[in-house]
């Protein structure tokens, strides 16, 4: 009989480009999620459909495409020593593709929850935001962070996930957003959105090289002070953003506790001009999204996600939204860019069974 599990995508909230320097994050998950309707099977075969596709693997011989994110997760699973029951994998999401809200990890943490509970795994949630990263740097050939998948796995309903990554020690931030009045507008650009073009992986580069030529394990260690050792410009740039971004997200926790939600508005802001100035991983509907939301009364708007097209996220008062829409679509059209579409995002639980 099969049985029925999912696991959320993600905004960040701040904290981008941290995560592969040791640093620190942010994220919340999304109400959307990518399900699983899992089937256990009697061989080590996997069958998985999904869109109207199927594809049916043994490991035998590598496998490309969608279905790798699939063959990434029981491989991790193998590679870490657990034996992994065969199934009958059945997906679908509403996670938005290629908005940079983590549809991959989303996809890669479900299908890591059923294969868990068909093979009566005991695997701790944190070794499990591990796997699903492994799956998707060493098979699938992403080298993201730990980010995507430990919001995915981790996250609870109505808190941000506050994770140190070089830890994985964590701690679940109240984030209530309509007990103050506000939302969490995600306005998807639409613009075309991949990582996998190796720009990400030279940020990536940049940072590990400046954090070597600074004699420090990671950026995570490095202080603006140190910057002038650095003879490399493009190093300082990268390692700015990520010294001052993960002291934005410390600062952002702290306001959350203390309930000033609205005060986190104008560190979203810098976040987003450092990741256009220092990071340059914004695109001309990033910034333009970000600020017409600005313009239209909103506290704080940002880029989330890798960068390079995708997602912002705008905090504004509740009854401002439709005056934020309204302002974000004419900026668009104005400048002939695709529509953008929007919704509102609520700080949602992580991967688990669907009853």
């Amino acid at each position: 009989m099969a049985e029925t599990f999912a696991a959320p995508g993600r905004v960040n909230l701040i904290g981008e480009h941290t995560d592969y320097c040791d640093g620190f994050v942010l994220p919340f998950a999304l109400p959307h999620r990518t399900v699983v309707s899992a089937t256990l099977l009697d061989r080590p075969e996997w069958t998985v459909t999904s869109r109207g596709e199927t594809v049916t693997f043994d490991l035998s011989t590598p496998v490309t495409g969608w279905a790798a994110y699939v063959a990434g997760v029981v491989w991790a699973l193998r590679d870490a020593g657990y034996t992994v029951p065969g199934a009958v994998l059945d997906l679908s999401s509403d996670v938005p593709l290629g908005a940079g809200l983590s549809s991959s990890a989303a996809l890669e943490c479900a299908v890591l929850t059923a294969l868990v509970s068909l093979g009566g795994l005991d695997i701790p949630l944190p070794e499990r935001a591990f796997l699903a990263q492994r799956a998707e740097n060493a098979y699938v050939g992403v080298p993201c962070g730990i980010l995507d998948q430990a919001a995915s796995t981790l996250c609870t309903e109505g808190h941000a996930l506050f994770l140190d990554c070089r830890t994985l020690a964590m701690e679940q931030i109240p984030f209530d957003l309509a007990g103050s009045g506000l939302a969490i507008l995600v306005i998807d650009t639409r613009a075309p959105h991949s990582h996998v073009d190796g720009e990400y992986a030279a940020r990536r580069t940049a940072c590990e090289s400046a954090a070597q030529a600074l004699g420090v394990p990671a950026l995570r260690d490095a202080t603006l002070g140190q910057l002038s050792l650095l003879d490399n410009p493009l190093w300082v740039r990268r390692a700015r953003h990520v010294i001052t971004e993960n002291q934005r997200v410390l600062d952002v926790v702290s306001l959350l506790h203390s309930g000033r939600v609205r005060d986190i508005g104008p560190l979203l802001t810098a976040s987003h001009v450092s990741l256009r100035d220092d990071f340059e991983v914004t695109v001309p509907e990033l910034d333009t999204a970000v600020d017409a939301a600005l313009s239209a009364g909103a506290y704080g708007a940002r880029m989330t996600g890798g960068g390079f097209g995708g997602c912002v996220i705008a905090l504004a008062d509740s009854p401002s939204l439709p005056a934020v829409e309204t302002a974000v679509r004419k900026a668009f059209a104005d400048k002939g860019f695709t529509a953008p579409e929007f919704f509102t995002a609520l700080p949602s639980p992580g991967a688990g069974p669907v009853h």
